[in-house]
């Protein structure tokens, strides 16, 4: 085993726990650190749960080889593909288990949703505000990002640009319209409710916003990455400016049903491609 290889199975763990670490102490600095977690054992627990998931969904494609980032989709289960969404809700639900339960306070501030930015006096209008924005973000964005394109292209050549979408988007692309729609719902209601409803209260928009980017690396084009990076900062201010993640998660999900189902079919006839069978 030469040291790269052992770099890539220590280093990601590593950086989990040194990233729920900074998760845990801002919290407290942030006086946002719940009330159960006077106790070091409750403490102990949720700190593994943070870092585990960390690992899991945010710095493990940092230990994947070159040679190991294309992945056989043909044999991605449905239950796989949506599983990280799964285990995001389950850290949540734990760890407001282990940081409330047994607490009460009058006006509802322990309650899950006041913790995770599910409150509003007036959801209905914020759920109209993030259909607004997701309609406009997805022309703004890829305009922006075709702009970088034509300053990449004119500074290293064109030969310099991806000569193909992603593996993933060509597989997404072959995925029943339903369950399309069902990863563009999920997308939106569960990584905002992570990224900017548990971790940005406690971490702010700038560290936030690395998570939700390294969260994509299994991408592998700059290109989108830096897409996903302006969206998450979108997203961020988006949720600051109205006290809410209302509007960025329904935002997030008007945004990836257009790419679902829009933008991957027209990105396909720009390459000349078609989608795998599922």
């Amino acid at each position: 085993m030469t040291a790269l290889d052992l770099l890539r199975q220590v280093g990601p763990p590593l950086l989990a726990c040194a990233a729920a670490l900074v998760f845990d102490r801002m919290a407290v600095r942030r006086r946002l650190d719940p009330p159960g977690f006077a106790n070091p054992l409750r403490r102990g627990l949720a700190f593994t749960l943070v870092a585990g998931i960390f690992w899991i969904g945010i710095f493990g494609a940092l230990g994947a080889k070159p040679d190991a980032v294309a992945t056989d989709y043909s044999q991605v289960s449905m239950g796989r593909l949506f599983l990280l969404h799964i285990l995001l809700v389950a850290v949540m639900v734990f760890w407001y288990l282990l940081g409330f339960s047994g607490f009460r306070t009058a006006g509802g501030g322990m309650s899950f949703a006041a913790q995770f930015g599910l409150r509003s006096p007036r959801p209905g209008r914020e759920a109209g505000l993030g259909f607004a924005v997701g309609l406009c973000t997805w022309s703004a964005l890829i305009l922006c990002i075709l702009l970088i394109a034509l300053v990449v292209a004119a500074i290293a050549g064109e030969d310099s640009l991806p000569q193909r979408p992603p593996a993933a988007i060509l597989w997404i692309a072959g995925l029943p319209f339903l369950v399309r729609i069902g990863l563009a719902l999920t997308a939106g209601v569960v990584e905002e409710a992570f990224f900017r409803g548990f971790l940005q209260p406690r971490i702010g928009i700038l560290l936030s916003t690395l998570f939700f980017a390294l969260a994509h690396l299994s991408y592998g084009q700059p290109f989108l990455l830096v897409g996903v990076a302006l969206l998450s900062l979108l997203y961020g201010v988006l949720t600051r400016m109205r006290q809410t993640i209302i509007p960025a998660m329904v935002a997030h999900a008007v945004f990836d049903g257009i790419q679902l189902l829009i933008i991957v079919p027209g990105v396909l006839k720009l390459f000349g491609g078609s989608p795998p069978a599922p």
